[in-house]
């Protein structure tokens, strides 16, 4: 950001201008501030453009079309005006380095990375095409890193399709190198050429390099038409991915939906923009925006908006109740400070060191020691343990639940009055949900445990969270929405299955579906605007219920077989061979782990790895050189992979190298309650809950 310089406007409509964000072919973009505190980047067209009045017009008039784009990855355009002879479009603010910035100062992106952008991207093009509107100018510039993940932004030449161009005669319409054949040859542009962008936006973040070079623009547009993009820097495994989209034919060029699909990003490859030199980019920028918009002495004077009113007699000891039915709910803004339901700024999440043997770090042939452990840090009846970003969620032993830090595994904060036996969840990170003894939804800081926000929901357990609600099982046993952006029921409807008591049914929410996994066996799919059912697998698993994995659209399904549905349709796309024991006992697969392009299942012992695409492996199914719990979780981090195997009186973890073709490199023999254990893992640490105890263990 730069200061103002003469000649810039002190407001636009609503905004205050505080700063120059920066400026571009067609107009200057500033930093505003509207009347309630709100940032907002405000992008007015350059004076020499601004006098053509008619392009002046459907500048605005497309803006506002754009308007109309929704989705998570796409900056929401939220007013545009001509004013005094100045049009103006205000799209939310984002706080983030572009791809742009973050290649040149961190070099390219990793593999898991490249997938988690290229399934954001591309569904950021899927809801700007539901539109009915092309953006044409998609490029490293044009997306921003933010903790929530990539954002589209800059419909300043965005168009409805077949509709007219916001270019003059003589500009550039399209950033060289990034926009499709097509384009440059001046014909009809459809979806298709964002398509095309989107191949050479990954290439440049998986390569730091064009796709297209030349030693001047008409160079590079020509090898756009009749060249090869310059895929040699590209990781192999990437190139699958990225080819298709830059095919000169429009029509061979894949739907943004396939390339969701094709894009697979292993679990929790979202969490690359949450820590790491891109989170520590973002932070100091937030911390920069925080100093811009503050007012000296306190905080700008914002006018009293319905829900502050709301939240402002809540805290003097009033329940507000909405009318239909809705929830009542309150805030707990004289304890939390300001509105409750603000996500509070993100923690940087401290990375474990990975050992390398090289380095003397361990000796080839021995398990190093844990990272830390604790004896009765948890209460016996504790669910899975939980990382959040600088502290690992757990049942206190004493009742409620207790936060521990990652690093060492000292008490950070507990919330008595949670029921941990009712589950807990993150709240993209940054909050930590959980319920009380009353049912009630009640939300903490997860670095902190400051309290935040209540909201009355009749709540059994919680089942997921995602952006927009948290998810829970209602004490009639039926599924229930509650909006996370203000506390109210979203909807409540029966499922059809047996949800079971003591939080036997678990949930899983992503691509518009919460996914229900029932007591009795059933799988089933809610969309999360109306709850309606869209899909169901009844009797999915005998005598429990099912496992769930999910990577972009495709939902990896355990129990009596292991198989892979589309988790918005709830299209089969494979059902992998189930082995036939010679005495015929029923098989039955453990929790399904996605990594890459691979799924990871135990089945009659033997943890297997299958391809995620089509379901085979090598072989039968690449079976991996060691035995593992029927029912334990496999977890990937590091190089290696992670299970319990465990006999009537101990057990251990396993850990097998992936780089070495399945070769046992470490086993610790620590687990002592054979029948109360399990792993989980973040920011290469391993997490081992073993009956009362918590530990954390490092990773190759």
């Amino acid at each position: 950001m730069k200061p103002l310089e003469s000649g810039d406007p002190i407001r636009l409509g609503p905004y205050r201008v505080l700063a120059v964000l920066g400026e571009g072919g067609m107009g200057k973009v500033y930093v505003g501030q509207d009347g309630e505190g709100r940032a907002a980047a405000v992008k007015v067209l350059h004076p020499h453009l601004a006098h053509d009045h008619d392009l002046a017009r459907r500048f605005v008039r497309e803006a506002r079309m754009a308007a109309a784009v929704g989705g998570p990855s796409v900056a929401r355009v939220l007013d545009a005006r001509t004013e005094g002879g100045r049009p103006w479009i205000a799209t939310e603010f984002l706080t983030g380095p572009t791809l742009s910035d973050a290649v040149r100062s961190h070099g390219p992106l990793d593999e898991p990375t490249v997938r988690a952008l290229a399934a954001a991207l591309a569904g950021a093009l899927r809801d700007i095409h539901a539109a009915g509107l092309v953006h044409r100018d998609l490029k490293p510039a044009n997306i921003v890193l933010t903790a929530a993940g990539p954002r589209v932004i800059d419909f300043g030449i965005a168009r409805p399709e077949h509709g007219l161009t916001l270019t003059t005669t003589g500009q550039v319409p399209v950033t060289p190198g990034y926009g499709a054949p097509e384009q440059v040859l001046g014909q009809r542009v459809g979806p298709a050429a964002d398509v095309f962008s989107l191949g050479a936006v990954l290439v440049y973040a998986a390569s730091g390099l064009h796709a297209y070079q030349g030693s001047h623009v008409a160079a590079v547009q020509y090898e756009v038409v009749h060249g090869e993009p310059r895929l040699d820097r590209v990781p192999p495994a990437l190139r699958p991915l990225i080819a298709p989209c830059l095919a000169k034919d429009p029509a061979s060029r894949p739907l943004p939906d396939r390339i969701v699909l094709s894009a697979a990003p292993p679990r929790g490859a979202e969490r690359a923009w949450r820590h790491g030199a891109i989170a520590q980019d973002i932070a100091a920028r937030e911390h920069g925006l925080r100093r811009l918009t503050a007012v000296p002495g306190g905080v700008a004077p914002r006018p009293l908006s319905r829900r502050r009113l709301l939240t402002g007699l809540a805290a003097g000891g009033s329940v507000l109740a909405a009318g239909g039915g809705a929830a009542a709910w309150w805030g707990l803004a004289s304890r939390s400070g300001g509105d409750p339901f603000d996500l509070p700024p993100a923690v940087r999440t401290p990375e474990g060191r990975i050992l390398d043997a090289k380095k003397g770090d361990y000796v080839l042939g021995e398990t190093p020691a844990p990272l830390w452990s604790v004896a009765s840090a948890v209460s016996a009846d504790t669910p899975a343990p939980l990382p959040v970003r600088d502290v690992v969620i757990v049942a206190a032993p004493e009742g409620g639940i207790a936060a521990r830090s990652v690093v060492d595994g000292t008490l950070r904060w507990t919330a008595a009055d949670a029921v941990a036996t009712n589950r807990y969840l993150s709240l993209s990170d940054r909050l930590v949900a959980a319920t009380d003894g009353d049912g009630r939804l009640v939300t903490f800081v997860a670095s902190t445990g400051r309290p935040r926000w209540t909201a009355p929901a009749e709540a059994a357990w919680l089942l997921a969270a995602d952006d927009e609600a948290v998810y829970l099982v209602t004490k009639d046993r039926r599924v229930r929405s509650v909006g996370r952006a203000d506390g109210r029921i979203r909807w409540t409807v029966g499922v059809g299955a047996d949800l079971g008591t003591k939080a036997a049914s678990r949930g899983l929410a992503a691509q518009g579906r919460l996914v229900v996994t029932a007591a009795d066996g059933s799988v089933v799919a809610l969309d999360t605007a109306d709850g309606r059912t869209v899909w169901d697998l009844r009797e999915q698993s005998a005598g429990g219920r099912a496992m769930v994995a999910l990577s972009g659209r495709t939902l990896c399904v355990s129990g009596k077989n292991l198989s892979a549905v589309d988790v918005v349709d709830g299209k089969q796309l494979w059902s992998a061979e189930n082995p036939k024991p010679a005495d015929g006992t029923p098989v039955s697969w453990g929790p399904p782990t996605i990594h890459g392009d691979h799924v990871y299942a135990s089945v009659l012992t033997s943890p297997l790895r299958l391809d995620l695409r089509t379901g085979r492996g090598t072989d039968w199914a690449y079976q991996l050189l060691f035995e593992c719990d029927a029912p334990s979780p496999l977890v990937v981090q590091g190089n290696g992979l992670w299970s319990v195997a465990v006999n009537r009186t101990e057990g251990g973890v396993n850990v097998v190298d992936l780089s070495a073709e399945g070769r046992t490199s470490w086993v610790f023999r620590i687990i002592k309650n054979p029948d109360r254990y399990w792993i989980t893992a973040d920011a290469n640490r391993v997490f081992l809950l073993d009956g009362t105890t918590l530990a954390a263990l490092p990773v190759f």
